[in-house]
């Protein structure tokens, strides 16, 4: 059987592969993201997620490497990760009371066969006051998270609903992956 790298430092894709009984290592290389504006958005992500997983797949030829990437779109707003407390209080007050896309793209690559997907999953916000938004910030918790926010920590408090694949809005679609993988190890054999 082939070894499972996930090519991401974050600590919610790890267990999330983690909870689904997958055996991995981590390995994540520097690079440089630029999301790109000339093809489609959830085009876009699932490039990143490519650049992520092919930069730790040359090193690691005889692995299957997972990329994963993630971006919340307000309309042609696209936020990733907050640079600081006021990009953040910035992401959520746009947020506030709207309905917002969370894109999850995703590569899997081996030297037989390369897979990208992505995922979007739709997420309405109740409206966010001031307080909440600083006592949310204070909390450090959406320092590290696309658009800001968690759903699946304090961040959930501001949630109306969701349309589509929850676990895609935490970090990464686990179910629409393992049945990826599933295909490669079938061709693998």
């Amino acid at each position: 059987m082939r070894t499972y790298i996930l090519a991401s430092r974050s600590p919610r894709r790890k267990e999330l592969l983690e909870e689904m009984g997958l055996s991995f290592t981590v390995v994540s290389m520097e690079i440089e993201e630029h999301l790109r504006t000339d093809i489609d958005l959830t085009k876009a992500v699932e490039q990143l997620a490519y650049e992520k997983a092919e930069a730790v797949a040359r090193c690691h030829p005889d692995s299957i490497v997972i990329g994963a990437d993630t971006v919340v779109a307000l309309g042609a707003q696209v936020f990733g990760k907050p640079k600081d407390e006021m990009q953040a209080r910035e992401m959520l007050r746009a947020l506030s009371g709207k309905r917002h896309q969370v894109i999850g793209g995703v590569a899997v690559l081996s030297a037989q066969q390369q897979v990208t997907f992505s995922c979007v999953t739709n997420v309405r916000f109740y409206p966010i006051s001031e307080t909440e938004i600083t006592d949310y910030i204070r909390s450090g918790e959406p320092m590290d998270k696309a658009g800001a926010y968690g759903i699946q920590g304090l961040g959930k408090r501001f949630v109306e609903g969701i349309e589509g694949d929850y676990f895609n809005v935490v970090g990464l679609p686990v179910s629409r992956l393992l049945r990826v993988l599933a295909g490669f190890e079938t061709e693998n054999r």
